[in-house]
């Protein structure tokens, strides 16, 4: 079974997107409220996949995924963010991100989560 560290700083929006993601299969979820928590979660954890906000408070999640990628280069973490600006979504995949799915639009986040885990 996957693990996935959910990071946002909303318990609704981590939870939400549990149930977006089990309804493409079983997964183990961890979990961080904000950014310096989803860093500290990813290297005791070590999980198959991150999905995170951009906005979180302590880090946000560019900081966040700079730190992830310097500890696992080959990390796979998925943003998922209201700021679907053009630059926010190329800033983010030139930091290492897999993918970018903007808020609240989650239809293919299951699948996008199965592509990348496979």
């Amino acid at each position: 079974m996957s693990v996935i560290l959910l990071a946002d700083d909303s318990a609704f929006m981590r939870n939400w997107l549990k149930q977006i993601i089990q309804q493409h299969g079983p997964h183990e979820f961890v979990e961080a409220k904000d950014g310096q928590e989803a860093v500290t979660v990813f290297q005791a954890v070590h999980p198959d996949m991150v999905i995170m906000d951009m906005v979180m408070p302590v880090k946000n999640g560019l900081e966040t995924l700079s730190e992830i990628m310097s500890v696992d280069s080959t990390a796979k973490v998925i943003i998922c963010s209201s700021l679907g600006t053009e630059s926010n979504v190329m800033d983010a995949i030139q930091a290492g991100a897999k993918d970018f799915v903007v808020k609240p639009y989650f239809k293919n986040l299951g699948d996008i989560v199965a592509k990348h885990l496979n």
